[in-house]
């Protein structure tokens, strides 16, 4: 977590305390150790946040104390509200719990006449859906695109056949109800779609990819545009 997000947050747990939070207590929630939540305060008590308190005790917001309104109008409100819930109800639990964070934050800074759009049925994702199960750790996957390392499965295709795969991975996407995974195959030598609920055997490995010309997310999106433009120019 940077440190500008952990002091937001906070000030976010103390200003949903309406007692004194210890330093260990919060040290947990955040993952740090209790001499990083104590420099945390101390240097946002020199910044001129109210807080009060000392170590040992706890620590408590004193009333009054607002961070400053998220600038959203309703239509942007719906916007995060149904993003968050879609991912809450088809990704990853890890994911899912970071959307519902996400709620809560944007719900904690926004202004009283708006807050109450976070609570609206009008736009849901339900929970009930239906469709392959995917078989392994999606929160790993994700963590392999974000930090360039090759992964390792096996796939099998439609007509039932499985092979042994090492990508890069690239982009996961969502076309519900399907989760995709496009990757760079090292088997077939160029860029590859596979559906992640026919994914098996799946291991990140310790090998890190660097960016190279034509094999790239951005590379991918070009030849994906290029062919959907070709496709439509035959019809």
């Amino acid at each position: 977590m940077r440190r500008a997000d952990r002091l937001f947050e906070i000030i976010q747990i103390l200003r949903r305390k309406k007692k004194a939070t210890r330093a260990s207590d919060l040290a947990v929630i955040l993952e740090v150790s209790e001499r990083t939540v104590y420099r945390d305060i101390r240097d946002m008590i020199a910044r001129g946040v109210p807080i009060d308190g000392e170590a040992g005790v706890g620590y408590i917001l004193r009333p009054g104390f607002d961070l400053p309104p998220l600038m959203f109008d309703e239509d942007e409100i719906e916007a995060l509200l149904l993003g968050a819930r879609i991912v809450q109800s088809w990704a990853d639990p890890e994911l899912a719990a970071a959307a519902a964070k996400v709620i809560h934050k944007v719900g904690d800074v926004l202004p009283e006449g708006l807050r109450h759009h976070l609570d609206l049925a009008g736009l849901w994702a339900p929970a009930d859906h239906t469709g392959k199960a995917i078989g392994f750790d999606q929160a790993a996957l994700r963590h392999a695109i974000r930090r360039q390392q090759k992964v390792k499965f096996t796939y099998e295709d439609l007509g039932g056949q499985s092979s042994e795969r090492v990508v890069r991975p690239l982009i996961m996407a969502f076309y519900g109800p399907v989760w995709l995974l496009a990757a760079w195959c090292e088997l077939r030598g160029g860029f590859r779609v596979f559906r992640l609920d026919r994914i098996t055997a799946f291991t990140v490995l310790d090998d890190v990819f660097k960016p190279e010309p034509g094999r790239t997310a951005e590379d991918f999106l070009k030849q994906d545009e290029e062919q959907k433009r070709s496709r439509l120019a035959s019809k």
